[in-house]
């Protein structure tokens, strides 16, 4: 699959993954979805836009740790087009509280945000079952341990 990924830093941040692993994670995660080329966005950002975002897209208070925008391609071109914005200081947090690995908690975001750009969703249980699988799957191929065990 064909993946155009632009990494956005918005964050002062640090302990931030490299674009190389950004890239090697979405194609794990784009792997297999037969929708042709993908072209996304991942920006890397601090709780204040992950807050904004969340208030103005989702009307929910507070920042998030990954929020995904699907939207359709550019005139003329097919496959997947998307933003992701994951909110550094959670992702960062959420891993020391749940002692994991930075890396493999970044690695699980931007996975979980790929699947939502895929169309997968967790709102309700059966589908969430299957949406954690797939992550399992993911991750398990990338070297890193299930993160809902």
């Amino acid at each position: 699959m064909r993946l155009h990924l632009v990494v956005q830093r918005a964050t002062r941040a640090r302990g931030l993954p490299g674009a190389a692993s950004i890239a090697e994670w979405a194609h794990a995660a784009l792997a297999g979805s037969g929708r042709g080329p993908a072209d996304i966005t991942v920006r890397l950002v601090d709780e204040a836009e992950s807050a904004d975002l969340n208030k103005r897209y989702r009307s929910k208070r507070g920042a998030t740790n990954v929020l995904s925008f699907t939207y359709d391609p550019a005139p003329g071109k097919t496959g997947l087009a998307g933003d992701l914005v994951i909110c550094a200081p959670i992702v960062l947090r959420e891993a020391a509280e749940q002692d994991k690995r930075a890396r493999a908690h970044w690695a699980h975001m931007l996975v979980h945000g790929i699947l939502h750009l895929r169309g997968y969703d967790h709102v309700h249980h059966a589908d969430a079952q299957v949406m954690e699988a797939f992550e399992v799957r993911v991750l398990k191929r990338l070297g890193f341990p299930d993160p809902y065990a």
